[in-house]
């Protein structure tokens, strides 16, 4: 009986060198979850026979260091969560491994060759949409008109009215040669780069003039060189009240954003709104602290990332950006209870529970950290520990082995 007990012990012990041996050989692999031999008594009705594993826990919730890779595609999560992919044979699969890539198919897939899941995004909103494979756009990025143009200044009170008059001498770019007011004909101008529907450049100048009429600044406005006149809405009135804010009342109440419209062919004509939101008439330096126009050239894909929403994000040769997906992160209600894959991917079952699938950071999914990817859960220090009490144990047991053989020896000389 004590040979089997003390055989029992060496079998089980040579198991539980295993998970540590192989808990130390993936000490640097990312994502990867510690697992622990739990050892359990054999009995035979109240005679104890001996010992064996009686199961294997795995450390998943408990998350690994982080290691900043300075990749675009790489990800870990913050807190609880998986990401969730879907392999060859649509199965799913829950990961900590975010290392993603852009397969010859345009498909997001991890590093395990699975295709990732997200929810779908219809640009340029950001709305979640249904969850599926996420297939990232590689053609042409057409081009975009622009609508609006953001402008907010400060206009100098020190201004003066010029002496010139610029209604005598608008710009005209349509003669040779061409027509450009003097620089006495006005206080300051500011030009803004806007598209048309097959992204040429056309150069928006605005012309700002202080008017006779006390907190009043009249701004002439030109296209590609050239005056639009009244009836492509130039010039406007900015009139500021005592405190140097826009007089909304003397604007008939309403905001100040007003149209500009101008023929671009051989593109689509053009209507586009400037916002002086935010402009104030305040003593000292004339300041441009926003000017920026919607709308865009042409661009080919030059590659993809990831932000810190989980949102995957296109990139074009224009400078432009699209998130065309977010990723989804799976919690579980007992994620401790999932079935392994490998030690670092699982799937559901009815222990665990059904995947809860949300965002990045929504409820008790952890948020993202970009650039980073999970390192091992594994202490080295307390595998090594554990790797000197097994070999004790195994000599302790190899001990008894040797003292049963003794006495048989014994025993049979004494016969």
């Amino acid at each position: 009986m004590s040979f089997d007990i003390a055989l029992s012990g060496i079998q089980a012990i040579n198991e539980q060198l295993g998970t540590i041996s192989n808990n130390i050989a993936n000490a640097g692999t990312y994502g990867f979850k510690s697992s622990r031999a739990n050892f359990a008594s054999l009995h035979a009705g109240a005679q104890p026979t001996g010992v064996h594993i009686g199961s294997t826990t795995q450390s998943i919730g408990l998350n690994g260091g982080i290691q900043a890779t300075n990749r675009g595609l790489d990800a870990l999560i913050n807190g609880r969560g998986f990401f969730v992919a879907k392999d060859s044979t649509g199965q799913t699969n829950y990961t900590r491994v975010g290392i993603f890539t852009k397969d010859a198919s345009d498909f997001l897939v991890n590093s395990a060759g699975g295709k990732v899941q997200g929810f779908q995004l219809t640009p340029p909103s950001l709305i979640a949409g249904p969850m599926g494979d996420i297939k990232v756009p590689t053609n042409l990025l057409t081009a975009k008109a622009t609508t609006n143009i953001d402008f907010v200044a400060n206009m100098s009170a020190d201004w003066t009215v010029p002496t010139g008059n610029i209604a005598t001498k608008l710009p005209d770019a349509t003669v040779t040669p061409a027509v450009v007011p003097d620089a006495n004909m006005y206080n300051m101008s500011k030009v803004t780069v806007v598209h048309d529907s097959l992204g040429n450049e056309h150069t928006v100048t605005q012309y700002f003039v202080k008017d006779p009429a006390a907190r009043t600044v009249k701004v002439y406005s030109a296209v590609d060189g050239t005056d639009l006149g009244a009836a492509g809405g130039s010039p406007y009135t900015l009139v500021f009240d005592t405190n140097g804010q826009l007089d909304l009342a003397a604007n008939g109440g309403a905001s100040y954003a007003h149209n500009l419209s101008f023929g671009a062919a051989p593109a689509a004509a053009m209507t586009v709104e400037i916002d002086y939101t935010g402009t104030t008439f305040q003593k000292g330096e004339s300041t441009t602290s926003t000017n920026s126009a919607d709308g865009y050239a042409a661009g080919s894909y030059v590659g993809v990332e990831l932000d810190q929403a989980g949102n995957v994000v296109a990139k074009y040769s224009n400078g432009e950006k699209q998130a065309i997906a977010r990723l989804a992160i799976a919690t579980f209600p007992d994620e401790d209870a999932l079935t392994p894959v490998n030690e670092t991917s699982w799937t559901a079952n009815v222990q665990s529970g059904n995947a809860n699938l949300s965002e990045a950071g929504q409820g008790i999914a952890g948020a993202l950290t970009v650039a980073s990817l999970e390192t091992s859960n594994v202490d080295v220090t307390s595998e090594l520990v554990s790797l000197m009490t097994s070999q004790r144990n195994y000599q302790a047991n190899s001990k008894v082995i040797t003292a049963e053989n003794q006495m048989l020896q014994s025993l049979m000389q004494a016969l």
